[in-house]
């Protein structure tokens, strides 16, 4: 399959979801607040530094006669449901809401009181330094519970987060369970090829095509499906470059028990690319911009072109 790359890049993004419970009423919570920063200023707490995590329901930090979920409960944002994170703002009457939803906001959502001049909440962050947040996919099945500082960087990996379409060059906005990914594919793209086997030939028809272009296939082996894309950009005015790479549809571990080789051969020629596929997680975008791949350009194309089809021998092994 061809498509012209001009069509956007697809993928979706996850939506926000709610975590913990509504928090109890407010003279209550400032008084477990207050109990909790005098608790987080004498060093009581049950939570490791950053550097560690904890599983999510062995919470046992207790503060002013609540555990550590109502207290957690007591940073969720009223916009969104993610919790308020350091640093963390107040509007003028003391209420919070989490540092993305303020920057669209023109009014406190819970008094619709200025938000401005910004106002910072010391008590509460020292609070929020000494409680394990529960990971925003936990709906999904993860388990982790962390420090705030460590969240961010764990959910942009973490393996429960929802996979987007891994079509490259598409408008698709699809995103679901990676057990829904096929099923996907097989219903929203038909055009695209199944190849069963763990040695066959990808052929890339018509490389000779103006502009972007992305070729995508499937390959069937192992009990795994991986995809196949090589895809062509022009870096710049006149200098055209090819990118070839295998994505296996699964998390990033499982791709780790697998090698693929690539190899261009023909006229007494030979150019070979070995390596670990990549999970649909990471996408076709990052292994490109790290030349994680079989990259080569137009001159060495035509090399190994046979009237403008260009075919590449791929395969697949466990390691």
């Amino acid at each position: 399959m061809s498509r012209p790359s001009s069509e956007g890049a697809g993928g979706g993004k996850p939506g926000a979801v709610k975590h913990g419970g509504s928090g109890g009423p407010a003279a209550s919570a400032a008084i477990s607040v207050a109990a909790a920063a005098a608790a987080a200023s004498t060093g009581v707490s049950s939570l490791p530094g950053p550097g560690t995590s904890a599983a999510a329901p062995s919470f046992s930090l207790t503060v002013g006669g609540l555990q550590s979920p109502e207290l957690t409960a007591l940073f969720e944002c009223p916009v969104c449901f993610d919790y308020v994170l350091p640093p963390i703002l107040q509007c003028q009457a003391g209420h919070l809401v989490c540092n993305a939803c303020r920057q669209k906001l023109s009014c406190c959502p819970t008094c619709r009181g200025p938000l401005s001049p910004s106002i910072r909440n010391l008590a509460m962050e020292k609070v929020a330094s000494t409680l394990p947040f529960p990971c925003k996919f936990s709906s999904a099945g993860c388990l982790l519970s962390l420090h705030h500082s460590e969240k961010p960087e764990h959910e942009e990996v973490c393996e429960f987060r929802p996979y987007t379409c891994p079509c490259p060059g598409a408008t698709c906005k699809w995103h679901g369970a990676l057990e829904a990914v096929m099923p996907h594919l097989m219903h929203a793209h038909k055009s695209i090829t199944t190849l069963q086997g763990e040695d066959i030939v990808f052929l890339a028809t018509d490389i000779n095509l103006p502009g972007a272009v992305d070729w995508v296939m499937m390959q069937s082996c192992f009990s795994h499906h991986f995809m196949l894309v090589l895809e062509k950009q022009e870096k710049y005015e006149g200098h055209q470059q090819f990118f070839a790479v295998v994505l296996l549809i699964g998390t990033r571990k499982q791709a780790e028990n697998f090698a693929y080789r690539l190899e261009l051969n023909g006229n007494r020629r030979r150019l070979t690319w070995e390596a670990t596929p990549r999970s649909i997680h990471d996408g076709v975008s990052a292994a490109i911009m790290n030349s994680d791949c079989l990259v080569f350009d137009t001159s060495i194309a035509h090399l190994f072109a046979d009237n403008g089809n260009l075919g590449i021998n791929v395969t697949i092994s466990m390691c």
